[in-house]
């Protein structure tokens, strides 16, 4: 299982590790900690030595209740980052973690080489237009709502067999438009309770009959440490079993803070494989 990144064939059969960079002041865990060019530097290249494939960059916090941010906004935040880290790294494979067209397409201008769209589609009718144009990996996620309101939308009669109708219906949607390269994401902690979140963990491996690479996007989250009692600071040690228990049950990405921890997630379960 491939995705073409900008030309690169990125083969999925062993999983990869996708490093998140926020440059939102408001992000649950790491929100306002990059505030300069050396210190975004220093962070992707950190994550990139660690074994990185992807570097994540979102400029529009999706935690729950999350303030608006308008699109010129978010455009302001992210290029002048994309851009910097192209210039100092210009082989990075960046993902834009963006559920708007206008934002999808000046990043793919600029360089990016693949979209992360928490509302698959849902919260822009021309995402996939931009995404069939300059025929990027698009990575579609399962939510309710809005950030602002995807809390209030954790009602379910089975929350799997919904989740698959839904992404039954984006990728018939996206494959009309011409996209080929496709991966999806169950959106831990969105639209569902921490409950629903283990049953979705725990069911994970039925996703696998969508025929798509899988991302699981479960670190430092409420899901991990409120459980243990903890915060998000102390949620290394749960966020590594839950990937590990996401690759045993077929991930193909792993979405993460911490790069190295989750490279070595990744090491481990390819020698049991």
């Amino acid at each position: 299982m491939t995705i073409n990144c900008k030309g690169q064939l990125i083969d999925l059969s062993v999983p990869k590790v996708m490093g998140i960079l926020n440059v939102t002041p408001n992000s649950f865990f790491d929100g306002g900690k990059y505030k300069n060019e050396n210190e975004i530097l220093s962070q992707v290249e950190k994550m990139l030595n660690e074994g990185a494939t992807f570097i994540d960059i979102g400029a529009y916090s999706s935690k729950p209740n999350a303030e608006f941010v308008s699109e010129e906004e978010e455009i302001n935040r992210i290029i002048p980052v994309l851009q910097l880290i192209l210039n100092h790294f210009p082989k990075t494979l960046l993902s834009i973690d963006t559920f708007r067209s206008k934002v999808a397409e000046v990043c793919l201008e600029n360089g990016a080489a693949l979209i992360n769209d928490i509302s698959a589609g849902n919260l822009d009718d021309k995402m996939f237009e931009i995404i069939a144009r300059y025929n990027v990996p698009y990575i579609m996620m399962h939510m309710r709502g809005t950030p602002q309101t995807m809390q209030t939308l954790t009602d379910y009669d089975d929350i799997v067999k919904e989740m698959l109708f839904y992404f039954s219906e984006r990728i018939h949607k996206a494959r009309s438009y011409g996209i080929n390269d496709l991966v999806i994401d169950p959106g831990f902690g969105f639209a569902k309770t921490i409950a629903q979140n283990y049953e979705v963990l725990q069911k994970l491996d039925l996703f696998q009959m969508l025929e798509l690479p899988l991302l699981v996007g479960v670190s430092r989250k409420s899901m991990v440490y409120k459980p243990l009692g903890t915060s998000a600071d102390e949620g290394l040690n749960g966020t590594t079993f839950l990937n590990t228990i996401a690759l045993t049950k077929g991930a193909s990405i792993l979405r993460v803070h911490d790069v190295k921890e989750a490279v070595e997630c990744v090491t481990l379960f390819d020698k049991i494989k």
